[in-house]
């Protein structure tokens, strides 16, 4: 018997992986999982499993809604869209323990009728701040984008985003590709940075909850680390920091703590 209450919902077992070839070659791979979800049915859990998910406003978008399907709303009034109430899924994770890091937050968002209307497509850096990239993917979910967000402290706010990123069904394939721009004197572009999300997925049951959470303890936290770990060890390689916009020069704290993408 599933005790999620009301459905539906999923949740996706993933190998997240981030590639970067130059100037210095760093790839790494992790496993966490995420919740699809149905952001006008969200999973009510047993209350002994609740500190192992929980889905706050406040973890996405900016402004004052209180579910995060009126913030989404009001953040789609502001690009012209209005879903008529169309269903809404969403992938990401939960807050574990209280604490939550989602990278990359994906919404399918539909008109009544079903059909696909757009995607939003919501960052987050590690000083707290996102940006949602609303994008109308083609029919195999690929889609691009300007980069308007400073994420890494490796890279500037430049390039395009080449994304793709369907409707998840038995699987989960998401893949963000930024393709950089030629250097100033003319030669080659740097060859793209890449950041994948691929899994398989998993009823949303008290068993299947409790198998991944001890398969990936603390999975938010966790990749949060992980990212972070990854960023010194390029730093101390000695990969060139950008200054994050509005400051002067390299921030030493963001040299230790900023998401590497």
């Amino acid at each position: 018997m599933n005790p999620f209450d009301p459905q539906p919902a999923a949740l996706y077992s993933v190998e997240i992986a981030h590639a970067r070839t130059a100037p210095l070659r760093n790839v790494f791979r992790y496993r966490s999982y995420l919740w699809l979800v149905d952001l006008d049915a969200l999973p009510v859990l047993p209350r002994a499993l609740r500190p192992l998910a929980r889905f706050r406003a406040a973890d996405h978008f900016e402004g004052a809604g209180t579910t995060i399907r009126a913030r989404l709303d009001a953040y789609l009034a502001t690009q012209g869209v209005d879903l008529r109430g169309g269903r809404v899924l969403m992938a990401a994770s939960a807050r574990v323990l209280g604490y939550v890091f989602n990278p990359l937050s994906v919404f399918w968002c539909h008109d009544p009728s079903g059909d696909l209307v757009c995607v939003v497509a919501e960052v987050h850096n590690t000083y707290g701040q996102c940006h949602p990239y609303l994008v109308r993917t083609d029919a195999r979910g690929g889609a691009e984008t300007p980069k308007a967000f400073y994420v890494s402290p490796f890279e500037p706010v430049e390039g395009t985003y080449r994304m793709s990123l369907p409707e998840p069904g038995e699987t989960l394939e998401l893949v963000v590709t930024l393709h950089r721009p030629s250097p100033p004197d003319g030669g080659p572009p740097a060859p793209p940075f890449v950041a994948t999300v691929r899994g398989r997925r998993r009823p949303a049951t008290a068993g299947t909850l409790l198998a991944l959470a001890v398969r990936s303890p603390l999975a938010p936290l966790v990749g949060a680390l992980r990212i972070r770990r990854q960023g010194i060890a390029l730093w101390l390689r000695g990969l060139p920091v950008v200054p994050r916009p509005g400051t002067t020069r390299p921030d030493p704290s963001a040299e230790r703590q900023e998401a590497v993408r």
